[in-house]
C-alpha cells in the first residue's frame, strides 16, 4: 500500500457490503444508509422488568410509506420487542426490497405480520412465566 492511501481492511462481510453498496443507485444507497442507522441506534432508556405485558401502540399505516419508515413505525408500535429478535428477518425483507426489487407495499405487509407474530410469541411466553 502506498503511503497516504486508505487501507482496504475489514472482514469479508464488510468487503461484501462495500461491494454491494458501490453497485447500488443513489436512492438505494440512501435507503441502505437509513436502514444501517436504524440498526445502529441503541435504546436510550433502561427497561424495567414488566409486571404487565404491554399493549402495542396502534399507529395507522400511511398510504405512502417507505420500508424504512414502516420499520420505524412498527418498532415504535411494538416497542416491547427487542431489535435483536427481529434483526435477521427484518434484514432479509429489507434486502428483498432494496437488492431484489420486491415492492415496498408487499414488504411492509410482511413486516407487519412479522412484528405481530413476534408480539404474540412474546406475550405467550410472558403469560406462561407469570
Amino acid at each position: 500500500m502506498l503511503p497516504g492511501m486508505p487501507q482496504q481492511s475489514g472482514s469479508s462481510e464488510e468487503k461484501r457490503l462495500r461491494k454491494l453498496f458501490r453497485e447500488l443507485n443513489p436512492q438505494d444507497k440512501a435507503s441502505l444508509l437509513r436502514f444501517a442507522e436504524f440498526l445502529a441506534a441503541s435504546p436510550s432508556e433502561d427497561i424495567e422488568p414488566m409486571t404487565e405485558f404491554p399493549v402495542p401502540e396502534a399507529m395507522p399505516r400511511p398510504e405512502q410509506e417507505s420500508v424504512v419508515k414502516a420499520i420505524k413505525r412498527l418498532t415504535a408500535t411494538y416497542h416491547m420487542i427487542s431489535r435483536d429478535r427481529l434483526l435477521n428477518e427484518t434484514s432479509n425483507l429489507m434486502a428483498a426490497h432494496v437488492l431484489h426489487g420486491k415492492a415496498a407495499a408487499a414488504v411492509i405487509d410482511e413486516l407487519e405480520i412479522l412484528f405481530e407474530q413476534h408480539y404474540i410469541t412474546l406475550k405467550t411466553e410472558f403469560e406462561q412465566n407469570l
